[in-house]
């Protein structure tokens, strides 16, 4: 049970590292996490009391005047990004995620030189159940920008769910190839390790470990003062329960991290027992 715990934290770690590593950075984006929380927990924990509480009531009114109010706004000049932005942030504070992406959709119509807006639609699409929509959006982005990030890391979470891994693969695996060719003659242009991690995680969700572990031998390699890769191959290890292999990686992790992860890596680091002797990784693989 001990172990079980262990590994949920590492791989509750590890999500948060990605997440926060992979960038969102869009306030919405917050906004947007926080509704689906606030719709996991009442599904988990719904309340006992009868009635709402006097405060939120008057919450909720205030926010649906707003929203009228910005709405009177709209209808004066639809254009107005202002308005628009502030809409979605008030529907995402009440809740009602399908009506925040009437005004998100024409935000990112308005600003495409700002993909988070269809991101966002993408993620919210998906939600409420319009793959067909949400890969649209993905794809758009990714036509003006093949390297985004957050754009990639959505289309494949969006091709895992529609059980496409090897769609998802291909995808990446081509991602790579562009982005190689592209730094070969503008080094640094593309983000190559973050592709490389998504393109591991794939492997990892699909329980391909040799492959994964092949991917960030490769990073590593390449990057070897980049802390990323080697934290994420320490925690596949002690997934598999190679402790004694994952914790040097932890402490070299947590050695070459920005100071803001290092508090993290250092907790994982502290789970392991004190008199754990170092033991060495399994062979790489073959690329």
């Amino acid at each position: 049970m001990a172990r079980t715990a262990t590994r949920g934290r590492s791989w509750l770690y590890l999500g948060i590292l990605l997440i926060a590593l992979l960038g969102t950075g869009a306030c919405l984006f917050l906004l947007f996490v926080q509704l689906l929380e606030r719709e996991r927990s009442a599904v988990i924990a719904p309340s006992v009391e009868a009635n709402p509480a006097p405060t939120v009531l008057q919450n909720s009114e205030e926010l649906e005047t707003k929203a009228k109010g910005l709405e009177l706004v709209l209808q004066q000049s639809d254009k107005n990004t202002d308005a628009l932005e502030g809409l979605v942030k008030v529907r995402l504070e009440q809740g009602n995620l399908r009506e925040a992406l009437v005004p998100l959709e024409k935000l990112a119509d308005l600003k495409p030189q700002i993909p988070d807006y269809r991101i966002l639609l993408a993620e919210g699409k998906q939600q409420i159940g319009d793959s067909e929509a949400a890969f649209a959006a993905y794809e758009k982005v990714l036509n003006s920008s093949p390297g985004n990030i957050k754009a990639l890391q959505g289309m494949v979470n969006l091709q895992l769910a529609q059980n496409r891994p090897e769609g998802a693969i291909g995808r990446l695996q081509d991602t790579l190839k562009i982005a190689a060719q592209a730094n070969a003659t503008s080094p640094g242009q593309w983000d190559i390790v973050s592709i490389q991690l998504l393109l591991a995680q794939v492997y990892v969700r699909q329980n391909r470990l040799t492959e994964a572990n092949a991917v960030y031998d490769q990073a590593i390699e390449a990057n070897p003062q980049d802390f990323r890769p080697v934290f994420a191959k320490a925690t596949i290890l002690k997934q598999q329960g190679l402790d004694a292999a994952a914790k040097p990686l932890f402490i070299r992790a947590a050695n070459l991290a920005p100071p803001k992860y290092k508090d993290q890596l250092k907790q994982i680091v502290d789970q392991f027992p004190a008199d754990s002797s170092p033991a060495k990784e399994p062979a790489k693989a073959n690329p």
